[in-house]
């Protein structure tokens, strides 16, 4: 699962992994298709779990947060094809098939797609450049994104109403979001671009809120978590820091031991 750091660059990703494989949370800045070839992917958001298999067709909406763990087959690797369906790209396909009236419907972070012959055939097309480690020409890209994208909505019109959807997040509340977030290892200018919020906007209502900086409470609550899961649940300290939202043991390791007085593998 792509997450691009500029929503206008269209991209078509190969994954290949013979190990499971987790990907912290991250912030997906453009609609993704994404399909698995081999092997399994299971996806967080939102406090609930969705397992997607081999041949499934799954579509991630942008600007949300959401945590992939990539499990390959038994002897064998995890291998998914990801279209990255560019802002550009949507804004020069709107007038064809934006509709008239955005419907305020609330969509999953992630969700299947009703598939149809097309979806294979597409992939398969693309299949001999991934597989050779082919750079596709920029201009190929974009025909074949504009391709999928014309592919997907013939059999889910409702996407419509996500893919043409250019509004930025709105001012939502602070201490709820925060409370569900905080494990997520992205910047502070992500957090507030997602609470609709500028940066120093986002700094001041969070000192209000929580009597703090961003960055203390954010520690001080990760950390909490990684006590409690590797004391109470016995999970292992290199395998905490992903899931309580560190982008690294290193880090999570000194952060552990200034705030509890001993390294996180201390028995």
């Amino acid at each position: 699962m792509s997450n691009t750091t500029s929503p206008n660059v269209p991209q078509i990703v190969y994954s290949a992994t013979s190990k499971r494989m987790i990907e912290g949370e991250i912030f997906i800045r453009q609609h993704v298709i994404d399909y698995i070839i081999s092997g399994t992917s299971e996806t967080y958001f939102g406090g609930k779990s969705q397992i997607y298999n081999a041949g499934d067709f799954r579509f991630a909406v942008k600007n949300r947060l959401s945590k992939f763990v990539k499990q390959p087959p038994a002897a064998g690797a995890y291998r998914s094809i990801s279209i990255c369906i560019d802002q550009d790209t949507l804004f020069e396909m709107k007038d064809q098939y934006q509709p008239e009236k955005l419907s305020p419907r609330a969509f999953d972070n992630v969700f299947l797609l009703k598939p149809n012959t097309l979806f294979r055939n597409y992939m398969d097309s693309l299949l001999p450049y991934l597989e050779n480690g082919t750079q596709l020409h920029t201009d190929l890209v974009k025909v074949k994104i504009k391709e999928a994208v014309m592919i997907f909505i013939a059999a889910n019109p409702g996407l419509k109403e996500i893919l043409f959807d250019f509004s930025e997040p709105g001012k939502i509340d602070l201490e709820a979001f925060m409370a569900s977030h905080y494990n997520y290892n992205g910047s502070l200018g992500e957090f507030a671009y997602l609470t609709g919020r500028s940066l120093s906007a986002f700094k001041r209502d969070f000192a209000q809120i929580f009597k703090t900086t961003p960055n203390k409470w954010l520690i001080k609550r990760r950390l909490e978590d990684a006590r409690y899961l590797i004391k109470e649940k016995n999970w292992k300290a290199t395998d905490v820091y992903i899931e309580v939202g560190f982008k690294d043991y290193s880090h999570f390791s000194v952060a552990y031991k200034q705030f509890f007085g001993q390294s996180p593998s201390a028995k």
